[in-house]
């Protein structure tokens, strides 16, 4: 009996003791079979999907807020075959609405085209440029306010990325180096699989694309402010400071180099 005694007291002891590494989610994930191996040592990766899911809290804000607040945001979505694609939001252009004379809703005028716009804040709307391309916007607070998403910096899924992009390219297929990717609104819907079916469709709910919160959100030292692009002759709606980017971020579509150089000063 003393001799089972001490067997029994070295056992608990054995166990007291034993300690269990950490698993780190983002070395699991590109050890799984199969995973998508770009890139490997992303941080937003440690994200769940349904248990930070942006909610309509989040999307229910004025529009230049919003516009500010998408940046470090995570966008997501999943493909038919199962895939995700991953990306943080890097650039954004505010439009706001019935008084912004480069608004499509601009004088509060709604059409079949536009209609998303005037629907509930975290509500896509998709348009189509030059009758080829896809821009994706988010609708705001606001009467026919929405924010533009601009640009993307690639976290997960690159691979399929450039799969999507290539079969929407008419140029030669050459191999798109990872800041091409989503650097510009049209280039990050050919890169996500975006089109018209998309419009009206809320962030929130659907099961195809959705919004995570980013890490290490940026301050406003880290965001800046300029013009937006393409919008033509709007008087002075063409120099109002709207769209809003990451400085330094190499994801971006066009660096305003001068704005840099006051933000620095």
């Amino acid at each position: 009996m003393p001799r089972k005694r001490k067997l029994l007291a070295q056992l608990s002891a054995l166990q007291n003791n034993t300690s269990f590494p950490q698993i780190n989610a983002v070395e699991q994930l590109n050890a799984t079979p199969g995973a998508d191996p770009s890139p490997k040592n992303s941080k937003y990766f440690v994200i769940e999907k349904k248990n930070s899911q942006l909610q309509e809290d989040f999307f229910n804000q004025p529009c230049v807020s919003l516009a500010k607040s998408f940046l470090g945001q995570i966008l997501v979505r999943k493909l038919p075959d199962g895939r995700e694609l991953w990306g943080r939001i890097v650039e954004t252009e505010a439009y706001l609405g019935g008084e912004d004379e480069a608004s499509h809703s601009k004088g509060g005028k709604q059409t079949q085209r536009n209609a998303a716009m005037f629907m509930k804040p975290g509500t896509l709307y998709v348009y189509q440029i030059y009758g080829i391309y896809f821009c994706m916007n988010v609708s705001s607070q606001g009467e026919g306010a929405a924010v533009l998403l601009r640009s993307l910096e690639p976290l997960r899924g690159l691979e399929a990325m450039r799969e999507l992009r290539s079969t929407s390219r008419k140029a030669p297929s050459t191999l798109l180096k990872d800041w091409q990717l989503c650097n510009g609104p049209s280039k990050l819907c050919q890169a996500f699989g975006i089109d018209k079916a998309f419009d009206q469709r809320d962030l929130t709910r659907d099961a195809a694309i959705w919004m995570v919160p980013g890490q290490d959100l940026p301050g406003e030292q880290d965001v800046v402010a300029t013009t937006r692009i393409g919008i033509g002759n709007r008087g002075e709606w063409a120099q109002k400071p709207l769209r809003f980017y990451l400085r330094g971020n190499r994801f971006v579509s066009v660096v305003d180099k001068k704005m840099e150089r006051e933000m620095a000063a």
